[in-house]
């Protein structure tokens, strides 16, 4: 049976899980409807490279000063996306694809002189939500907040150029928290699941209605898989004595990531 102290570490994992499925769900919906499959891995990327960036050349560097780089990064990118809509909408898949690429690249030559860089690439792209405390997910809370409050109770706002940066907000909090897989893993997963199999062309409305009640259910789903998520990970991570491998090794934790677990 799980111990106070492991509720102490898994209680953050799973309320972060949470507030990102919660967030990312309509936005994925957004994103399938656009067709912009892989804006998600760019920004996401992008955003990561702002942080491997911080983490080299400035290694005492406040949090908040990493978080306004990999945002502002981040919002760089989703208004070059924007543009690159407006004036090459039929190129925009293959821009998008091509500045994930650029990104993930200066990212490893940034590291490729670090002698932990490896571990840092995995960190960056895998995440590692155990990490996770109560101090990160109350600084990432209001973010999201903000982000669903502006989606449901302004809706045109996702046809403008707001919807870019809406995303860019999520994707630079979800990527310090959970890393680049699972943060295209939860935005288009949901959005996938939520067509209509009657209809496959069709996409659900959002906010829900007759024709979102798949959409709905996606939600609880992924809410429910972040959870059973951070209770695997939750064990995985314990060793026969029931000491938590974080506690034991929070030295060996990779430079890019200490800003944010301190």
């Amino acid at each position: 049976m799980l111990s106070i102290e492991l509720l102490e570490i898994v209680g953050p994992a799973l309320a972060a899980g949470l507030m990102i499925a919660l967030t990312h769900a309509p936005l994925g919906i957004e994103v399938l409807r656009r067709g912009i499959i892989f804006i998600d891995l760019a920004i996401a990327q992008i955003a990561g490279l702002g942080l491997v960036a911080v983490g080299l050349y400035m290694k005492d560097a406040p949090w908040w000063m990493a978080q306004s780089v990999a945002l502002a990064c981040a919002l760089l990118a989703g208004l070059f996306f924007r543009f690159i809509e407006r004036k090459l909408p039929r190129q925009q898949e293959a821009v998008i694809g091509t500045s994930f690429i650029l990104a993930a690249s200066l990212a490893l030559l940034l590291l490729a002189d670090s002698p932990h860089g490896g571990e840092e690439v995995r960190h960056l792209l895998s995440g590692q939500v155990l990490f996770v405390t109560w101090p990160h997910v109350l600084a990432h809370a209001p973010v999201y907040a903000i982000i669903l409050s502006l989606w449901f109770l302004m809706p045109r706002i996702r046809r403008s150029i707001w919807f870019y940066i809406l995303f860019a907000m999520a994707i630079t909090s979800s990527v310090q928290l959970v890393g680049v897989y699972v943060v295209f893993a939860s935005l288009i997963i949901p959005a996938l699941s939520s067509v209509r199999a009657a209809r496959p062309a069709t996409m659900p409305t959002w906010p829900p209605g007759r024709r979102s009640t798949s959409a709905c259910g996606t939600i609880l789903l992924i809410a429910s898989t972040a959870s059973a998520g951070a209770i695997v990970s939750l064990a995985a991570d314990t060793d026969k004595t029931g000491i938590v491998i974080r506690e034991r090794s929070t030295s060996r934790v990779p430079t890019l990531v200490r800003p944010f677990i301190n």
